[in-house]
């Protein structure tokens, strides 16, 4: 059973920071309160726990979770080849909804599943997931919900599908967004929207206007 910590002051958020990054380092799974809905995290250089984390869900090796980081500078440390395009969506939509699927560097030792060497980064608008973030280092993430169900936006809707498979639940009262992140292919040219979010493609394009590049909609 997970054991759950509120975010409400400034002592209980410290507490659970403290206890969720503590669980990531022992390779256990946790609940985390993201801009858009709850996620379901593991440190993403520890093949059990992405394991874990595939099985708490219900998905197989096909489905790879994203990793999200605390800062837009780590992009370089985990991606190669980013497009000039990528960084301007960067500079613009992070921290916020918006997950770059990238070539992954070769020289990262981790095994997220069948990725094809790319990587899925995103840096989350929300303050309590990029202190554990800072503290933990880059984590698999993908939303606190079993592979079919409606994703949680609420501590309660994660513990009811994922309690039993995760040690500590963060919960920092209802999402402020709702919705998934917009998925935006960079491996490609020119750049493919994979899955529609919070982020519509008239959004990005309107960013991306002044450089000339334009996103097609495969999502």
């Amino acid at each position: 059973m997970s054991e759950r910590f509120p975010t409400d002051t400034p002592e209980n958020r410290e507490a659970a920071v403290a206890a969720a990054t503590l669980a990531v380092q022992r390779g256990e799974l946790v609940v985390l309160p993201t801009d858009t809905v709850y996620g379901v995290g593991a440190d993403a250089f520890d093949p059990a726990a992405v394991r874990a984390l595939l099985d708490a869900k219900g998905r197989g090796r096909d489905m790879p979770p994203p990793v999200l980081v605390s800062a837009a500078t780590t992009l370089d440390a985990l991606a190669v080849r980013v497009p000039p395009w990528a960084r301007t969506l960067v500079d613009e939509f992070w921290p916020g909804p918006l997950t770059l699927v990238c070539h992954q560097q070769s020289s990262l030792q981790w095994d997220l599943g069948d990725t094809r060497g790319t990587v899925a980064v995103r840096m989350p608008d929300h303050d309590v997931a990029r202190e554990l973030l800072e503290r933990t280092g880059p984590l698999a993430v993908s939303s606190a919900n079993r592979t079919g169900l409606p994703a949680a936006t609420t501590a309660d809707a994660a513990e009811e599908m994922l309690g039993q498979s995760v040690s500590v639940l963060v919960d920092a009262g209802e999402s402020p967004g709702g919705a998934a992140s917009t998925i935006v292919d960079a491996t490609v040219t020119p750049g493919r929207v994979l899955r529609l979010g919070a982020l519509s493609l008239e959004e990005l394009n309107a960013v991306l206007e002044p450089t000339g590049a334009a996103l097609v909609d495969e999502g």
